[in-house]
């Protein structure tokens, strides 16, 4: 797991029977929501949810390295790579700890809505220094 150490913010997500497809493995869709779950728990750790924005997901991508099955759990790695006026871009890794070896790699970027106007704002000031120091905590220094 010493490919998490670099991630502030590690999920953790049990692997669900009902999270696999017809071909026994995980669903490729189900990556996303696991990315998803990670992303929250971050944004919870910043108390995004109290502030005057709104978060709104722009793109993302996922590399799916190898299968995953039930039962599994995986440790979810997130982390903000590049902060910007009004979007950061963050950086997900999925460890198996069956497999004992990342299984997915992931990204999106994050645009930022102003709650009444719902356009794009600038990251408030206050989230984007709690951004950067909770990046700092792992030596992510994104200045």
């Amino acid at each position: 797991m010493s490919q998490l150490t670099q991630f502030p913010v590690i999920y953790e997500q049990k692997v669900a029977w009902g999270d696999m497809d017809a071909f026994g493995h995980v669903n490729n869709v189900i990556y996303y929501r696991y990315m998803e779950s990670a992303r929250i728990a971050y944004f919870d750790l910043l108390n995004v949810f109290e502030q005057d924005v709104l978060t709104v997901v722009a793109s993302s991508q996922c590399k799916y390295l190898k299968p995953v099955f039930y039962p599994d759990v995986l440790h979810i790695g997130a982390r903000v790579e590049e902060v910007r006026n009004s979007a950061m871009r963050m950086h997900y890794v999925l460890y198996s700890t069956q497999q004992q070896t990342v299984v997915a790699d992931g990204e999106a970027v994050i645009v930022f809505v102003d709650k009444l106007e719902m356009k794009k704002t600038l990251i408030p000031e206050q989230l984007r220094q709690a951004i950067l120091a909770l990046e700092s905590s792992v030596q992510n220094n994104l200045m």
